[in-house]
């Protein structure tokens, strides 16, 4: 049976973490996972670990994925700061959905 997004638990991967410029937070994670990887795959001018600084929304949804609570309850959570907008729990299921499938969240 196929499970509704809005059902799902999500949680942090193992190799991301997060730091917090101001506001935001930043993840970080690195280029490869591999040490293999790592030596002869990137160069010496580029760093190995990855920063990827969210933006406000993409913050407030991401401080609230602890593994504990559903994707609903993150959206219930959030009506306040997205002031109501309409349809904004699809607004986070989706950006739930992209976190997925870039491997930065798993199912918890």
């Amino acid at each position: 049976m196929k499970q509704n997004l809005f059902d799902l638990v999500p949680k942090i991967s193992e190799h991301i973490t997060t730091e917090k410029e101001e506001e935001l937070s930043v993840i970080t994670f690195p280029r490869f996972r591999s040490k293999f990887m790592q030596k002869y795959f990137v160069s010496k001018r580029k760093s190995p670990i990855i920063r990827i600084r969210l933006e406000e929304h993409g913050t407030a949804v991401w401080d609230l994925i602890d593994g504990k609570r559903t994707v609903k309850e993150i959206a219930d959570i959030l009506v306040e700061h997205f002031q109501h907008e309409k349809n904004y729990e699809y607004r986070v299921a989706a950006y739930v959905s992209q976190l997925y499938k870039q491997g930065f969240v798993k199912k918890g």
